[in-house]
């Protein structure tokens, strides 16, 4: 079984001096993508509750529809995550999206942002890092590695040791959902979902 072990940091203003760091530590840059993800509700459960997400990612004509379970741990957001590509295009997403919502699933929002991402072998691990721009809640850094139930713990240390070394801090930690956070800033300027 396969858990996405994350960090994620509010960035505020010190992008270049990361992304210098993440150059500096031999991290590769991959190049910048624009994603779409369309989430959607449970129609017995509510994920917001559970701490689950259900979502279908678009990047390009590209979709992939993705589970992701609750959080097990209360410094990362390692959770377990499963993803299956999907066919090409926006007509493919829209039927999927259509077959959630017959079934009863509820659409929530749709997050959109630019991720400008990066990789790095380090030890035992290949670290995804993502640098995201996300539209109405602002500049993160996400930092995320795969491993197994049994290399969780390791996997969780090199993360923070990483993260260290790329000098982050831990009062910049952000575990809220981009999904979460623009939920909340629509419902605090009085806007609702789109």
């Amino acid at each position: 079984m396969q858990y996405e072990v994350e960090q994620k940091f509010r960035l505020e203003g010190q992008t270049e001096s990361i992304v210098a760091r993440l150059l500096e530590l031999g991290a590769t840059e991959i190049g910048d993508v624009r994603q779409a993800d369309h989430y959607f509700n449970h129609p017995v459960r509510d994920f917001s509750e559970t701490d689950e997400a259900l979502r279908i990612r678009s990047v390009g004509s590209e979709n992939w529809l993705t589970w992701k379970g609750p959080k097990i741990d209360k410094t990362t957001k390692t959770r377990r995550e499963i993803e299956t590509a999907l066919g090409a295009g926006t007509q493919t997403a829209e039927q999927i999206s259509e077959v959630l919502a017959i079934l009863g699933f509820r659409s929530v929002a749709v997050v959109r942002k630019v991720r400008r991402q990066f990789e790095l072998n380090r030890g035992d691990f290949r670290f995804e890092f993502a640098i995201d721009r996300v539209d109405e809640v602002g500049e993160f850094l996400e930092i995320e590695l795969i491993a197994d139930q049994d290399g969780l713990t390791e996997a969780r240390q090199a993360l923070k040791s990483l993260s260290q070394d790329v000098g982050l801090a831990e009062a910049a930690i952000e575990r809220k959902s981009y999904l979460g956070m623009l939920l909340a800033g629509r419902a605090s300027d009085g806007r609702t979902n789109a």
